[in-house]
């Protein structure tokens, strides 16, 4: 996995905002840490400060407390991908990459929801050290939400498998949906308790704030470049230089803009938009709820209770963008897309706006595993999301905790049997297959 035996890497591009996400809009205001300047020494140095990121200083902190770490977030805290997120830490399987939920094997299951389930356990455990309430952390279950037959049959079919696994569920008809979601569109419904669910841009900021000394985070800090050194790591920044003897990439994607994993991440945006606060009294049904969709690259939807106003989450649409980033006019595009299916789902709300529109970058895998492991000796990758980024990267970030410290644990050991990412395809024909893949994965999703 390595891109070879090299002493210097240099960061071939940065990180890039897409839109305005409305979950940071509509938070207040917060101080961000300063920039690191000058020089600092730290035991390891963690690059993203993202889901992976953030938990993987929260489990270091846990393994040996007087560890020093340095967590570069090349923004502000929130305001990248994880802020972007649509805010699900799942604990039974449903990736954006999977053909189907049921054509997995029972061992595969065992193993993914060993590695997700290790996402909520630490999520639970900082929301119950510090006390994060409701609007932050809540774990209430998720809804994935049929629209089509085809979409009914697949729910059905993956009540079955959980049955088989022993693993606790809901159908529901398109009646008891509805009494849910307030939607009349819905023609079938299953609940699976598990999910914890946040806001995503509040919980990065509440994760961020509770680490203290010796865990540093350094915002509007990108690492520019690293070089080894013979005690170690030497990163460079804008204003300074880190030395560390150990390295976690938390940086999803962009750990290819440093050279790893070259030739075998999907760069791909998804899309979401938040509509303008409505009267709760126009919409039946409960008033906080989230729902997948029952076919991958669906429309995932939630309600969200703001008090005396109520808002409408609508996600869908995903595009292969190998540069990490998107222009304005995709993210248009896609919120007409967006205004379609909300009107479809929500007829009595029509003349309710979308108020903020935005994107959010994801890696994905051929053969969907995480791009992990020690790529250099003592850098170690915690990469490739596969559309999960609050449940995949937490646990990422946790099992490269673990690996960077030498600590033994089930979640490392299934980390450690996971296969290497496979090699795409060469150029043109991976820029080809992948948009023709998404096209007909959103042509097959249907109405859903």
């Amino acid at each position: 996995m390595s891109p070879g035996s090299k002493d210097v890497f240099v960061a071939s591009r940065l990180p890039k905002s897409a839109g305005v996400s409305g979950w940071v809009a509509t938070l207040p205001p917060r101080t961000p840490r300063p920039a690191l300047t000058g020089s600092v020494t730290a035991d390891i140095v963690i690059i993203g400060g993202g889901f992976a990121g953030l938990s993987a200083g929260r489990r270091i902190s846990r393994l040996d407390p007087s560890a020093s770490v340095a967590i570069l977030e090349a923004g502000v805290v929130s305001e990248g991908p994880a802020g972007a997120n649509s805010g699900f830490i799942i604990d039974l399987p449903h990736e954006v990459s999977s053909d189907d939920f049921s054509g997995e094997t029972e061992n595969k299951f065992k193993q993914s929801v060993l590695i997700q389930r290790s996402a909520i356990a630490l999520a639970t455990e900082m929301a119950e050290e510090y006390g994060w309430g409701r609007d932050i952390f809540d774990r209430c279950g998720r809804y994935s939400v049929a629209i089509s037959p085809e979409g009914d049959k697949h729910l059905v079919d993956y009540a079955e498998q959980l049955s088989r696994m022993g693993e606790d569920h809901r159908l529901l008809s398109a009646r008891e949906i509805g009494a849910v979601t307030g939607s009349p569109a819905y023609t079938c419904g299953l609940f699976t308790p598990g999910t914890v669910i946040i806001q995503p841009a509040a919980y990065i900021r509440a994760v961020a704030d509770s680490l203290n000394d010796p865990i540093r985070l350094f915002e509007r800090t990108p690492a520019l470049s690293f070089e080894r050194r013979e005690s170690g790591w030497l990163v460079k920044t804008p204003q300074g230089f880190l030395q560390a003897a150990k390295i976690i990439l938390a940086n999803n994607g962009h750990a290819e803009s440093f050279g790893f994993f070259r030739g075998r991440l999907l760069h791909v945006f998804t899309y979401a938009s938040l509509t303008e606060e409505f009267d709760p009294s126009r919409l039946g049904g409960e008033r906080k709820w989230a729902a997948t969709p029952a076919l991958p690259m669906g429309t995932t939807v939630r309600r969200i209770n703001t008090g005396s106003s109520d808002r409408i989450l609508v996600r869908s649409r995903y595009s292969y963008n190998p540069g990490i980033k998107v222009n304005d006019a995709a993210i248009r595009h896609a919120g007409q897309l967006h205004d379609g299916k909300f009107g479809q789902r929500f007829p009595d709300l029509h003349g309710v706006n979308m108020q903020y529109r935005w994107a959010g970058a994801m890696a994905i895998t051929r053969n969907h595993v995480p791009a992990f492991g020690e790529v250099e000796r003592n850098v170690f990758a915690a990469c490739g999301c596969n559309g999960l980024g609050a449940s995949n990267s937490t646990a990422s970030g946790i099992a490269a905790a673990e690996l960077a410290l030498g600590h033994d644990s089930e979640l490392g050991r299934v980390y450690a049997r996971l296969a290497a990412p496979a090699t795409l395809p060469p150029q043109p024909f991976t820029t080809i297959g992948a948009k023709v893949h998404l096209a007909y994965r959103e042509w097959r999703a249907g109405a859903e």
